[in-house]
């Protein structure tokens, strides 16, 4: 079968590879019908490796080349879950942590935090191909009423959702979210499905206008950023503010528009370090806090999403099919401010 797969930086390939067989670590059988190209995928293609690693992964015995792709949604067609729970023929998405289930993370219920820990598409062969094996604890059914353009982006959501409980969102808040990149737009739509009250800033003409468009209200940026929280949020700055855009000078910039006693959410990478001031942080009791992936969370996004209040499909900006991955990465590396996210078309059946 075809399959996308990275071999270094700027360098990944659509290529013959094996069709996947059942092994011990990865049991499932997934018939992939669309999988998102995610930051950490276009990361890996502008600067990795960054999460991939040379070496074999010690839960999977992993290494590069590897397929990318764990933004998936699909049909279950060998394996299950270990509980048996979720059948062959279930239609499926994948909690993309891998896992050993032994660690004292692992053993408390926090197995984002596994030490030996590593995700499906980076540290295993992923779902850019018709096929891909996972682990069955992985398999997340996907509920009646929810379509493929809506289950293909729960991870995502997933991460929005952990970082915003993180920061302890609660209705009727104001959630001042800097960056409206995929997860950045995540973030906005699932606090407001929450109940709390999102503000988008986003440098990037078009993707401020498209957060306009789903009625989200939208902020410039610019040296007077912080200013203008203290004065337009009604608790002298916003209580909770989530950084999405992992560039280093925006983290200071974040702290500054954050309230007395705010929670500063860290979801963004830099490759740099940031400049911020313990004082600032200190004097006005604020909290700086890192969000990992999530814990437990791909069905309640699902749950939001058959309820009929959140709707990830919202920032679908392109489908492509499998044969054009290659291109349509390089060009989301090249321009990122073209398309909020990008859906790949992984079968012949797969939609458009």
């Amino acid at each position: 079968m075809k399959a996308l797969r990275w071999h270094g930086r700027e360098d990944v390939r659509l290529e013959d590879v094996p069709t996947p067989e059942p092994t011990e670590f990865a049991d499932s059988i997934i018939e992939v019908s669309l999988c998102g190209v995610c930051g950490s995928d276009l990361a890996e293609y502008r600067q990795g490796p960054a999460m991939i690693s040379p070496a074999a992964h010690p839960l999977s015995g992993k290494e590069p080349p590897v397929t990318l792709g764990h933004e998936l949604v699909g049909t279950l067609i060998e394996g299950g879950s270990p509980d048996g729970k979720i059948k062959v023929g279930a239609r499926v998405t994948v909690d993309a942590c891998l896992r050993c289930g032994r660690c004292g993370a692992c053993e408390r219920g926090d197995y984002h935090l596994c030490r030996y820990g590593g995700a499906v598409g980076l540290h295993s062969d992923g779902a850019f191909a018709p096929l891909v094996a996972v682990p069955g604890y992985t398999l997340v059914e996907v509920p009646p009423g929810v379509h493929d353009r809506q289950a293909a982006l729960t991870e995502p959501f997933a991460v929005a959702l952990h970082g915003l409980e993180r920061g302890g969102i609660a209705a009727g808040a104001d959630v001042l979210v800097l960056g409206f990149g995929p997860i950045g737009a995540a973030s906005a739509l699932v606090a407001k499905a929450l109940g709390a009250n999102p503000h988008v800033v986003e440098l990037d003409e078009g993707r401020r206008a498209r957060a306009a468009e789903l009625g989200l209200p939208t902020w410039e940026p610019g040296d007077d950023l912080p200013k203008r929280a203290r004065t337009s949020l009604g608790e002298g700055g916003a209580p909770i503010v989530v950084e999405t855009t992992g560039v280093a000078s925006m983290v200071p910039v974040a702290v500054e528009c954050a309230s007395r006693g705010g929670r500063i959410v860290l979801l963004g990478l830099p490759t740099t370090p940031s400049e911020v001031s313990v004082r600032r942080v200190t004097l006005f009791e604020r909290s700086l806090v890192g969000s990992l992936g999530y814990r437990h969370d791909l069905p309640r996004v699902l749950g939001l999403v058959a309820a009929g209040v959140l709707d990830p499909a919202a920032i679908v900006g392109n489908i492509v099919p499998l044969e054009d991955s290659a291109a349509e990465m390089k060009r989301l590396a090249e321009e990122p401010g073209a398309t909020i996210k990008t859906l790949v078309a992984t079968g012949q059946d797969a939609p458009t």
